[in-house]
């Protein structure tokens, strides 16, 4: 992937209208914006097995240290702008520098650095979880959102190592009652109906390049055109509030989010760049409009 890209803005206003490749159904999902922050503090919680991280701009705050197994990501945007966290596992020998410089070169990211997936971005002073399996080795957190100034924010201080040591203790995934199956270029439900009221989705990707799920709920009257427009030129309130839901993660990978629906217009986006032109996903067609009433 292009990590310049990995949060692209649209140079076209009709980009993401033309991309939408299906019309508003009322059993789809709708997810409310989740409540404002209570915690403004980074810690892990051994118990609960939950890492709170707060994202300023720009900066991470975070453990320095979590041990392997099902962990959490509760994600706190204290900042002004857009923040997702995006969790990579590095190679054994690798460092921070390594990141560094590979970010600084087009292409691909290297083989090297894997992705396990993390929160997405919500809305600036709200929050976003994701739960992830983390196996033992150098990981990093990075933030490759690039709006408004269409200057990726890791570049901007937004790199935070974490160390993931051996795991303490048995750990198991959550119980879902939805899974969202992320393909070239899809994305499906392929169990569970996702209703007003809180669930569990567990986010499988399916396709042979990563994915991710950005959600956002459009506001009374907007269109996708509308926040493409917006994205393009972030000028004024935008017409959609950002959720989150799950950054990159690997083909074969799994994640889990909790969400919180209600009646409204949603999608389902992926901004990942394409592995052959580089293009973000949404323009291949993968983004899914939703209605729930």
């Amino acid at each position: 992937m292009r990590p310049t890209i990995y949060i692209a803005t649209l140079t076209a206003a009709a980009a993401l209208g033309a991309c939408s490749k299906e019309a508003p159904k009322t059993d789809s999902a709708a997810v409310t914006q989740a409540s404002t922050p209570a915690a403004p503090a980074a810690a892990y919680d051994p118990t609960s097995r939950v890492a709170t991280v707060v994202a300023k701009d720009f900066a991470f705050e975070a453990p320095d240290s979590i041990p392997a197994g099902w962990t959490t990501f509760r994600l706190l945007n204290q900042g002004a702008n857009l923040h997702h966290v995006a969790l990579f596992r590095m190679d054994a020998g690798k460092t921070i520098a390594d990141v560094q410089a590979a970010m600084a070169k087009p292409g691909p990211l290297p083989a090297w650095l894997v992705e396990v997936g993390g929160p997405n971005a919500p809305n600036p002073k709200a929050e976003s979880n994701a739960t992830v399996e983390l196996k033992p080795g150098n990981h990093v957190m990075l933030c490759f959102v690039d709006i408004p100034e269409k200057t990726p924010h890791f570049m901007k201080g937004m790199v935070r190592p974490l160390l993931v040591t051996a795991a303490t203790s048995a750990s198991s995934a959550p119980v879902a009652d939805v899974v969202l199956s992320l393909a070239d270029y899809s994305f499906t439900v392929k169990s569970g109906t996702l209703s007003t009221g809180k669930h569990v989705v567990q986010v499988v990707n399916d396709g042979p390049q990563g994915h991710e799920i950005e959600l956002v709920k459009l506001a009374p009257g907007k269109t996708m055109k509308d926040l493409g427009a917006w994205m393009a030129k972030p000028e004024g309130p935008p017409p959609a509030d950002a959720i989150g839901g799950i950054v990159g993660v690997a083909k074969g990978s799994t994640g889990y989010f909790n969400v919180e629906l209600s009646s409204g217009s949603y999608a389902m986006i992926c901004f990942v760049p394409d592995a052959k032109d580089g293009k973000p996903h949404l323009e291949h067609g993968m983004i899914k409009e939703f209605t729930v009433q």
